[in-house]
């Protein structure tokens, strides 16, 4: 056998008078077996030298001997991920276009602003994240400032554009991460309970099991309803498949419900020419300046809607942080996040970005989680979460296809998942579980992030003052809460 085509990757650097060194075990240990078969079939070094700088180039910008992890093992993290979030490209159309945004458009945006986010979070903070426009975050655009407040869904991205800028100059100057700093993690934890209830009773409300009731305000509905029937068979099937531990699980129970509900004539699928401009419909349609002039200047609606849109993705972003980078053991010893201002700093230019393609707030995922447990470490983990992302965005146009019969029993368990934040809560603890449980139970029966919040930031700042708990340090609590009284007043 000759030395080039020996087996352990030392021959051809022998042959080349060349001892072999961390990049060559980096190539035979982490590219795995394409990068061997490339080995032998190599008809020059040039090939051979050309992936080997790839591969240490990769290696040394992702630090991946230094994190444990190898190419391959990131690339599989990044797959997983991406199956166990790809649910968003069908769900996130869905509940915009309940206010009016073109659904094919809006798949394009939720590809196109997932893979920018995620890929930025990766080259710049090299952690596992991956971002993809917010469940809750998009209930609230829809429900609340669209169908609530009157807004039409052009001003609102605006609101979203302009919420990114703001959140970009608050990391710049500090002031997000004294937000984290001072607020409690049980209301972290609260919110994120609050806002899994309240996309779970949507998703009832989509599936036809829950409906209006004059007497009772909710009521159960026909369960024998083709779009309710529909619906529970998702819910069972998607419960089902998590139960079983399938990769893809919410992806592959939408689809095979959708199949269904083609079967039996529910939608009809009627196939046709898609051009750029019906997948652009949504792109640069902001209005910032409508935005500025909600009620006539920069008023309380707009810092309403910059207020609801700061703290749910801020929450959402502590707890996808604290919970991925402990599982990874990213955590420093002292317990902060490194590289903390890199992540917020990408966070707020993702949702600027997703505001000009046309799309509700960017945020990182707790799917996430699902990558790291699969052997990610780094962000090259997110860079591949991000290419999937964009290569789906060929498939936006078939989202149209999708009922709501094959969305809502996502909606539901999706919320069903991040009620799972209420066990960090300390119940027996008054001063703890009364603002939690305010935050949690407003938000859905007002049918507003924004009131669950005041409740919750308002009743904890009341209960310091009443136990005589006061710091110097709380000033923050008491200005935030100061500032939820004086909405309620303008709100009476």
């Amino acid at each position: 056998m000759s030395p080039r085509r020996r087996n352990d990757g030392s021959g051809g650097d022998a042959a080349r008078g060349r001892v072999p060194g961390a990049r060559g075990r980096l190539f035979s240990g982490a590219c795995g077996a394409g990068a061997r078969r490339l080995r032998a079939t190599a008809g020059t070094g040039s090939e051979l030298r050309v992936v080997d700088a790839m591969a240490g180039t990769i290696e040394r910008y992702f630090r991946l001997a230094e994190q444990g992890t190898t190419v391959r093992t990131e690339v599989l993290a990044g797959l997983t991920t991406f199956l166990t979030m790809a649910y968003i490209v069908v769900v996130n159309p869905v509940i915009l276009g309940e206010a009016g945004m073109p659904v094919a458009a809006v798949a394009a945006a939720t590809c196109l602003a997932a893979g920018f986010g995620s890929i930025l979070m990766g080259l710049v903070s090299n952690y596992p994240l991956a971002l993809a426009p917010g469940m809750g975050l998009n209930a609230y655009f829809t429900f609340t400032v669209v169908k609530g407040m009157g807004v039409p869904w052009p001003t609102a991205l605006g609101c979203v554009f302009l919420s990114g800028a703001a959140f970009l100059l608050l990391t710049v100057v500090g002031v997000r991460q004294l937000i984290i700093s001072a607020m409690p993690r049980a209301l972290f934890a609260a919110v994120a309970g609050g806002v899994g209830l309240f996309i779970a009773f949507i998703g009832l409300g989509d599936a036809g099991v829950i409906v209006a009731r004059p007497g009772t305000m909710v009521g159960l509905g026909s369960l024998t309803t083709p779009t309710a029937a529909l619906s529970l068979l998702g819910l069972l099937l998607i419960a089902a498949l998590q139960a079983r531990r399938v990769r893809g699980a919410m992806l592959l129970g939408i689809l095979a419900t959708a199949a269904v509900g083609w079967g039996i004539g529910l939608v009809h699928v009627a196939p046709g020419a898609y051009h750029a401009g019906d997948l652009a419909a949504a792109a640069f349609k902001l209005d910032v300046p409508a935005a500025l002039n909600l009620k006539g200047g920069i008023g309380l609606s707009l810092v309403e809607i910059v207020f609801v849109f700061l703290f749910v993705d801020l929450f959402d972003n502590v707890g996808t942080l604290v919970a991925v980078t402990r599982k990874a053991g990213l955590v420093a010893p002292d317990g902060s996040i490194p590289r903390l201002n890199r992540i917020l700093v990408v966070d707020s230019i993702a949702m600027a970005a997703g505001a000009l393609v046309g799309t509700s707030p960017v945020t990182s995922y707790i799917e996430s989680a699902a990558g790291v447990a699969a052997g990610g470490r780094t962000g090259l983990t997110s860079v591949v979460v991000g290419a999937l992302f964009l290569v789906t965005l060929l498939f936006a146009p078939l989202v149209q296809a999708i009922p709501a019969a094959a969305t809502a029993p996502a909606l539901i368990l999706v919320g069903g998942m991040m009620m799972g934040a209420l066990a960090e809560v300390d119940w027996t603890e008054p001063g703890e579980s009364i603002p939690a449980f305010l935050t949690v139970i407003m938000i859905p029966l007002s049918y507003s992030i924004a009131n669950g919040l005041a409740f919750g930031i308002t009743s904890h700042a009341a209960l310091k003052l009443v136990r005589g708990d006061v710091r110097r340090g709380d000033w923050l609590i008491y200005v935030l809460a100061a500032l939820c009284v004086a909405r309620f007043v303008y709100l009476a």
